[in-house]
């Protein structure tokens, strides 16, 4: 057989219905949520992200639409959930679980020595605007990657990819 989906190889021929029920087993507590982003490829890059460090489930707040092609069909083998406000969003997830906004913002803590609980959702929000008052509103804590050049900020993939990571670091490897 010829899988040419974007699988390693110990799940070609696989089902994506076998594929999600392997990585539900051994996946990480980790959650991510998206709050107002556009229809754009850094909510594609971000689930494809999510997939690679073993997150199991994404909230997109906001926008139900979003462009999958950079998430190269990795939705396929996640949890992702719509919620069309901040409200409907904290009440799914419950109080188990510690919001964590990645923002630059003033406030905000350098990540590398913020506490990142297992129990963690990872929010990011747009690049122009951030997140909304009513989410900052919500976040246990708000998290900031320190930079050393001259941009204002880090696009929000490439953000998530770095928060993911420093989780990941912490929690399992």
């Amino acid at each position: 057989m010829n899988d040419t989906r974007n699988v390693t190889d110990e799940f070609k021929g696989m089902s994506e219905e076998a594929i999600t029920k392997i990585l539900d087993s051994r996946g990480s507590e980790l959650h991510i949520a998206i709050e107002n982003l556009e229809r754009d490829f850094n909510i594609g890059s971000i689930v494809r992200t999510a997939n690679a460090f073993g997150v199991r489930h994404v909230h997109i707040i906001g926008r139900r639409q979003w462009n999958k092609r950079g998430a190269m069909a990795t939705d396929k083998y996640l949890h992702v959930k719509h919620h069309p406000t901040v409200n409907d969003f904290v009440a799914h997830i419950g109080t188990t679980r510690q919001i964590i906004i990645v923002d630059n913002i003033d406030g905000a803590v350098d990540i590398q020595k913020a506490e990142l609980p297992k129990s963690s959702v990872l929010v990011f929000g747009s690049e122009k605007s951030g997140v909304s008052d009513d989410m900052k509103a919500k976040a246990t804590a708000i998290v900031a990657i320190r930079q050393l050049g001259s941009t204002r900020s880090l696009n929000v993939g490439a953000a998530a990819a770095i928060a993911m990571y420093e989780w990941t670091r912490r929690h399992i490897y």
